[in-house]
């Protein structure tokens, strides 16, 4: 009698046990949430069941945060009892999304400006190895591959001037600059996982980011510790792909810490186009007070990616695998191991005041063995970036002013030799390279009405190059020489009209620049391009932009006038060279269209949405004369005129989903006498997959996919003006991939 009533005693305590009992749910449809990782602000996370509720032990009140995949994060205070939590859905909506741009976070539809935004799940539509097809659905933007890892990005028709790498577009990871001050971008060392989403701004904004006529693109990867959480992460592919990451985040108080190491290798569908990428990236995020935050970011790269080199079209015919002869002999390639630290502080003055800082610091060991001589740098850069923020009122009208400024410096020292059989030989030539850029921005957006606001910027820019020749084999001439670019102020005026709470209209007016990089002054062949002018642009756009239940619709036309245009060229020697090239005229009209056909959390088939994305690019030189040839009226060289993206996107109760997508490029000219083309082709990508839960901790994705179904031949980043027809560096045949994905709660 006595251990029943001992056992009654302890049941009936442990159902009186205090409890605090949470039930998730949609808070459109309201209805249950299942797998929902609920993170206390003491313990250990779990998930929700398939009634969406689950409990924890207690009766003081703390922090509950809530994610789920598809849904807005979102934390709130829970004590003793029964509660009932409502998650909203990650709105694909125009009128709800919120971006950052111009330093003013505003939803899209009050941004006066053509954004495009292109988030995780754009990126998880496709095999994950790159950022080029998600990029490229979005209409204005085409990132190219001519190789594994080898990136160009042309916003807009900016990559003109960029037979390699990116130029010309500026780029930001987490706030912080990585466009180096001498304007090249090394976006190669960043893998994927390095991105959870990225906002890119299209055409010249100089106004708020300095040089670069193309545009901006904003990356973004905060540290956002959701409790203790491992995932890993492995993918193989046709051309001999693997791709294995291993990830961990671990909350700390309120704030915590995020690392993450991958691992990339692919033989290539070429020869000698080899890639070998190792990526560590470590970020913290503490929470200092009410009023302070800190984030910090360590990214290690280690890149190694071989160079097959342009074929011309009876190469292509008779094997487009095949590399440029002499490639293999010489190792045409590249190796490159980074370091880049940053980190970042924001205070709040008060209400209406606060301050954003963010100061970092790279390294950078180059080589680069290329058919006809051996490249080696090596380099150190800082830099920062600050901003201002006072939200406030003027004439009973609100009224943002944001004011700040950015430095970058790098120093290199950079060597040329020979190239014998891989190995560099004899030096020809040697420099110590310094590159300086500096802007101060001022912003005003003053709301003159309850929906209409103007907006007036002014950036004032400063950059200078520094060379100092230490040894030229060929007798040239030594010791500094120096451009420093005159001064250049770079206003914006823009407004915006919301004609309801979920339509609006915007125009603008911006000027942009771009002074020519260090590689464009300083070529392979030794030669010192000082007299090389920047370029200079003004733009006109006016756009409109609606959001109502399950449309979205984005429309924008646009007219770019650029003078000084530099463009590229190639000699005998098979070196690429760059002149100004008289103006451009630059017209075009971009169009989205995103359709939700279901959502319906209740059904079998969860989400249903297609979309369409158009480019029409009708750029042409103006002035333009290459010696005896008047190449004025011609197509602006390197640019599809048109452009067509189709998205199908389904995901049903079970886990399983389907993303589908149709590319269609018209063809482009080659050169800047519209002689040669690459045809029109259509490219299409499929991914589809599983993906569940497991026993409130474990988390599983299981997919496969094809890229070029149609097995098309095409390049994915052609050399434009080469010398001896060689135009073409042909992409992958069809090719597939698959891969596993598994996330352990902790």
């Amino acid at each position: 009698m006595y251990k029943i009533l001992t056992l009654a005693f302890l049941l009936s305590s442990f159902l009186c046990q205090a409890q605090i009992q949470i039930k998730v749910i949609d808070a459109k449809t309201q209805t249950p949430l299942e797998n929902v990782r609920v993170q206390p602000e003491k313990g250990k996370a779990q998930l929700t069941n398939i009634s969406g509720i689950l409990a924890f032990s207690g009766s003081e009140n703390q922090s509950f945060s809530f994610f789920k995949s598809g849904y807005e994060p979102l934390t709130a205070i829970l004590g003793e009892g029964e509660h009932t939590v409502e998650l909203t859905e990650k709105s694909l909506n125009l009128s709800e999304i919120t971006v950052s741009a111009f330093e003013s976070e505003r939803p899209l539809l009050e941004q006066s400006a053509a954004i495009v935004v292109v988030s995780e799940q754009d990126f998880n539509r496709f095999n994950e190895t790159s950022i080029v097809n998600s990029f490229n659905t979005k209409p204005g933007v085409r990132i190219e591959e001519r190789a594994p890892a080898s990136y160009r990005i042309s916003i807009r028709g900016s990559s003109i001037r960029a037979p390699f790498g990116v130029r010309n577009v500026k780029v930001y990871w987490n706030e912080v600059p990585f466009t180096a001050p001498d304007g090249t971008t090394a976006l190669n060392l960043l893998d994927l996982s390095n991105i959870r989403n990225a906002e890119v701004i299209k055409g010249p904004s100089g106004s708020i980011y300095g040089a670069g006529n193309g545009g901006v693109v904003n990356l973004y990867s905060p540290a956002d510790p959701i409790g203790g959480r491992v995932t890993a992460d492995f993918m193989a592919g046709d051309f001999g792909m693997t791709r294995f990451r291993l990830g961990v985040s671990q909350q700390v108080g309120n704030g915590g810490f995020e690392a993450s190491y991958v691992s990339q290798k692919s033989d290539g569908y070429r020869e000698q186009s080899a890639m070998d990428r190792q990526v560590f990236q470590l970020g913290g995020f503490f929470s200092v007070s009410d009023k302070q935050e800190v984030r910090t970011q360590l990214l290690i790269s280690d890149l190694n990616y071989q160079i097959p080199g342009g074929l011309n079209a009876d190469q292509v015919a008779e094997d487009p695998t095949q590399s440029r002869p002499g490639s293999v002999n010489q190792n045409s390639s590249i190796s490159q191991q980074s370091v880049f630290a940053s980190i970042g502080h924001l205070y709040r003055f008060s209400s209406k005041v606060k301050n954003s800082t963010t100061l970092y610091l790279n390294t950078n060991d180059f080589e680069n063995p290329f058919l006809l001589d051996y490249k080696k740098e090596l380099g150190f850069g800082f830099g920062g970036r600050t901003k201002f923020t006072y939200d406030g009122k003027l004439a009973a009208k609100n009224l943002r002013i944001i004011a700040g400024g950015e430095y970058q410096t790098s120093l290199t020292d950079a060597q040329n030799f020979g190239n014998v059989n891989g190995v560099a030989d004899t030096v020809r030539f040697a420099d110590k390279l310094r590159a300086t850029q500096g802007f101060l921005f001022q912003q005003a957006e003053w709301n003159l009405m309850q929906n209409f606001m103007v907006t007036i910027a002014l950036s004032e820019n400063f950059s200078s190059l520094e060379i100092d020749r230490q040894i030229d084999a060929s007798g040239g001439t030594l010791g500094l020489q120096t451009r420093k670019f005159d001064p250049i102020v770079v206003p914006r005026f823009a407004l915006n009209y919301q004609l309801n709470n979920y339509s609006g209209v915007y125009g603008s007016i911006s000027s942009g620049f771009s002074p020519p990089t260090i590689d464009e002054v300083r070529t392979n062949e030794g030669s010192l391009n000082l007299d090389l002018e920047a370029e200079k642009g003004i733009n006109y756009e006016l756009g409109y932009r609606l959001g109502k239940g399950k449309l979205n619709l984005d429309l924008t036309a646009f007219y770019f006038k650029l003078d000084q245009t530099i463009t590229t060229y190639t000699n005998p020697q098979g070196v690429v060279l760059f002149r100004n090239a008289g103006s451009t005229n630059q017209k075009g009209i971009e169009a989205a269209i995103d359709y939700a056909l279901i959502s319906n959390e209740t059904g079998f088939v969860r989400n249903l949405k297609i979309g369409t994305a158009f480019t029409g690019n009708y750029f042409t030189f103006t002035n333009y004369q290459k010696g005896d040839n008047d190449y004025s009226g011609n197509d602006l060289t390197g640019v599809s005129p048109n452009t067509l993206v189709s998205r199908l996107d389904l995901r049903t109760a079970p886990g399983f989903y389907l993303n589908f997508t149709h590319q269609f490029t018209d063809e482009i000219p080659l050169n800047d006498a519209n002689t040669v083309y690459q045809d029109a082709y259509n490219l299409v990508n499929a991914r589809f997959g599983w993906a569940r839960s497991f026993a409130g901790k474990w988390e599983l994705e299981a997919f496969a996919g094809v890229d070029n179904l149609l097995n098309e031949s095409y390049s994915l980043g052609n050399d434009l003006n080469p010398f001896g027809g060689r135009y073409y560096q042909p992409a992958p045949t069809r090719n597939w991939f698959g891969g596993v994905k598994v996330a352990f709660l902790y």
